[in-house]
């Protein structure tokens, strides 16, 4: 499915195969979701949200600010796609979110709103903070403001299962028979899944979380995170939930890019890694995994943690799969 906002198009995003990690019987395909305007997966529900509220009629170009708490990237689709259909934008996120983030988001034209770390020592439970911050704005200017709430607005599931669940199918001509993502909202894991499911019962749709205190963003623990409405509706659609550390993802994120020459996120390393997990106990099949985002806007975590010994720009010239023509390389030129 393709979809349009002004010149942008999302969706139809690359589904590749990770050579180094796949055998004659197991094959492991990702689909590249920075291939998207503004570099994630969560362009995806950042326009369906804003699509179906102006269906609704309960927005406003002149009078609306769309207001958003976010971990990260949907503020930045948010920022980018209500832009360009001439909306503004606030986002209200962790303090502890990555500096690169905030800046496209700012960038971009949105407002950033941080939490302090004294409130939310970590992504996770920071994002509980944010939310509740993004809701008494709400509350105190109903009619200044409007919140999409990708954490319950089921245009969130809808992204999803409309778009990125036939996409897959389509590539590999149903010939899947597990899929894996991490835990965020819930919108991919319960969209894909679902429609996935409804094709084939026998496709198994796998989970993965973050550890307590982790470093993962975007990811979700929810053990120190409440549930998310979108993923609490349809949880019964996955069939196991594994957990990743932090040392996983980074090194996971190290070993895609060392094998691979493809610089991504840590959602997307502790993803992969608990692909490789389910790999070693099934004889074959064919494995698909969310990468949700690229590494570019993670530089100052993975020099933190030492992910990696070269120097990153380096990493960014040398990587595959990195659309050099993209709105989100030719405007946000930040690295």
């Amino acid at each position: 499915m393709k979809m349009q906002v002004s010149r942008l198009k999302i969706g139809n995003t690359p589904l590749v195969e990770l050579k180094s990690f796949s055998d004659k019987s197991i094959k492991i395909y990702a689909k590249l979701e920075w291939y998207n305007p503004f570099g994630s997966v969560k362009d995806r529900p950042a326009y369906w949200m804003i699509e179906d509220a102006e269906k609704r009629g309960v927005i406003d170009k002149e009078k609306t600010i769309l207001i958003e708490p976010t971990s990260g990237n949907t503020g930045i689709a948010l920022a980018g796609i209500a832009k360009n259909l001439g909306y503004k934008v606030e986002v209200v996120v962790p303090e502890k979110v990555s500096n690169e983030t905030k800046i496209l988001a700012r960038l971009l034209g949105a407002k950033v709103l941080e939490v302090e770390d004294d409130l939310c020592p970590k992504v996770g439970k920071g994002t509980d903070q944010s939310i509740a911050l993004a809701q008494a704005i709400v509350k105190g200017h109903p009619n200044k403001y409007f919140m999409p709430n990708q954490y319950e607005n089921e245009a969130n599931f809808l992204s999803h299962y409309e778009g990125t669940g036939p996409e897959i199918w389509e590539e590999l001509n149903g010939k899947i028979t597990h899929f894996i993502t991490g835990i965020g909202t819930g919108g991919t894991i319960t969209g894909v899944g679902t429609f996935l499911k409804e094709r084939n019962k026998n496709v198994k749709v796998i989970s993965v979380e973050p550890q307590k205190n982790h470093h993962i963003q975007g990811l979700r623990n929810l053990e120190e995170s409440s549930m998310p409405k979108v993923l609490e509706r349809r949880k019964e659609v996955i069939d196991e939930w594994l957990k990743v550390s932090d040392k996983e993802a980074f090194d996971t994120v190290r070993e895609i890019y060392h094998k691979e020459k493809l610089l991504v996120g840590p959602s997307s390393g502790g993803v992969l890694a608990a692909t490789l997990r389910i790999k070693d106990k099934v004889k074959e099949g064919i494995l698909v995994v969310i990468f949700a985002d690229d590494g570019r806007k993670y530089r100052s975590v993975y020099e933190n943690f030492k992910v990696f010994d070269e120097e990153f720009d380096s990493l960014i010239k040398n990587s595959k799969y990195m659309p050099p023509n993209s709105l989100f390389m030719q405007n946000l030129s930040i690295y």
